[in-house]
């Protein structure tokens, strides 16, 4: 039963990045890269499963801010036709 919820949720979240803007994966991507940094960080240092949390919470904080501020200039446009694309601001 635990697999399969996992699997569910894995799938989910893979669906609902696929819609996302450059700037928003590079966020989603910095978010899940601090807050397991983060986890680490707290339960190498002996802390207990509160400071693990509270670890992952400001490391996962952290890496969607600096994942965000570090994106290129990417912008979305839109052609005659009505199809949307990003290029170079």
């Amino acid at each position: 039963m635990k697999r399969i919820l996992v699997s569910t949720l894995a799938a989910l979240s893979l669906l609902a990045a696929a819609g996302c803007t450059t700037t928003e994966k590079r966020a989603g991507t910095g978010a899940v890269v601090g807050a397991g940094t983060g986890a680490l960080v707290a339960a190498a240092t002996g802390s207990g499963s509160r400071g693990v949390a509270t670890g992952a919470l400001i490391g996962g904080a952290a890496g969607a801010l600096i994942g965000a501020a570090t994106t290129p200039g990417q912008c979305r446009y839109r052609d005659a036709y009505g199809r949307i694309y990003e290029a170079a601001c």
